[in-house]
């Protein structure tokens, strides 16, 4: 079986060995500035990883890999656009080192490429994998409208953030291990228990990614604390706090969100009213339910508990990470 490293050295070999047209270099050149910059690369990781539950020779699984990669990185351009993201893996965003228009071309070109990686699957795998693949595009798209419409709503629940971090994050993931399943030859029961392996265990992982923006140490986590309270995001914890909060608490939530200036003060308001509120241990149990439902998916795969091990180690590591 391989090992994790072993699928990112591949990864990132074959990332590192793409050759784009020469000219014009304003429309590569972000593309691959973005491509090779620090990033755990999972995504391709594991479509690979799944692919290797069922046959030793994951070649036909690489493109594919790829094509995963290369769209994940199409929705963080546009993201940064969006969100006017100043910073993308502790480097300058692409929309901030070239300009907004690059950034939104070399995006849709990334788009395309994708597709170009992933029509060029084994003949028998084309259409249901990229009809996976088309129908994965589109629900990130659709979470991510969930996600903007949820910054001008106060009222947003507990299962409706659940149903956008489901379609934004989780289903790529989710989407990356099916993909896999059927390149290695998998049944339709094996490659349905591993997508949903991917999206419990992506459900999972935003909620700590939540979580530890909050409550992360900066020097393990890699970036100071506290960025999601002073841009309002709703994440699982503002939105819990909302609709647990007593009129009073509220008000004081409410009015924190209203403020933009004495950022320093915000984060230690808002963050003890989490506190007061049991935030952090709500998350942490809605974490562990997940975590556990992604477990039970991935026991349920009928492959040799030992085959298994890998992506065991990995969903652990996520969510019990303190970065």
């Amino acid at each position: 079986m391989l090992s994790l490293q072993d699928t990112l050295e591949i990864i990132n070999r074959e990332i590192q060995a793409i050759q784009y047209p020469e000219t014009p270099a304003g429309l590569y050149e972000p593309i691959a500035y973005l491509l090779t910059s620090k990033g755990k690369k999972l995504r391709p990781a594991f479509t690979l990883l799944a692919c290797n539950l069922y046959r030793d020779d994951v070649d036909a699984a690489i493109c594919p890999a790829l094509a995963w990669e290369i769209f994940h990185n199409f929705t963080l351009i546009h993201d940064d656009v969006m969100d006017k993201a100043e910073l993308r893996r502790g480097q300058p965003a692409v929309h901030k080192k070239w300009n907004e228009n690059t950034a939104i071309l070399s995006g849709d070109a990334m788009l395309i490429l994708s597709y170009i990686y992933m029509a060029k699957s084994l003949a028998g795998n084309l259409k249901p994998l990229l009809d996976l693949f088309s129908r994965t595009a589109i629900e990130i798209c659709e979470g991510q409208q969930y996600d903007m419409e949820f910054e001008r709503r106060q009222d947003v629940s507990e299962q409706e953030y659940i149903e956008m971090i489901r379609l934004k994050t989780a289903v790529m993931l989710g989407a990356c291990f099916r993909s896999g399943a059927i390149i290695g030859g998998a049944d339709e029961t094996d490659g349905q228990n591993l997508y949903d392996f991917g999206i419990y265990l992506g459900i999972a992982f935003q909620i700590k990614d939540d979580l530890l923006d909050v409550y992360g140490n900066p020097d393990v986590f890699g970036k100071n604390t506290g960025g999601d309270i002073l841009c309002n995001k709703k994440t699982y914890l503002l939105i819990n706090a909302l609709n647990s909060a007593n009129t009073t608490d509220k008000k004081e939530l409410l009015g924190w969100l209203a403020c933009h200036d004495r950022l320093e003060e915000k984060i230690v308001a808002v963050r003890g009213l989490y506190d007061k509120l049991a935030v952090p241990e709500k998350a942490g149990e809605t974490i562990r339910i997940f975590y556990e439902k992604a477990l039970t998916a991935l026991q349920a795969v009928a492959v040799d508990e030992s085959k298994k091990t890998v992506l065991k180690n990995i969903a652990e590591k996520l969510i019990k990470r303190e970065f």
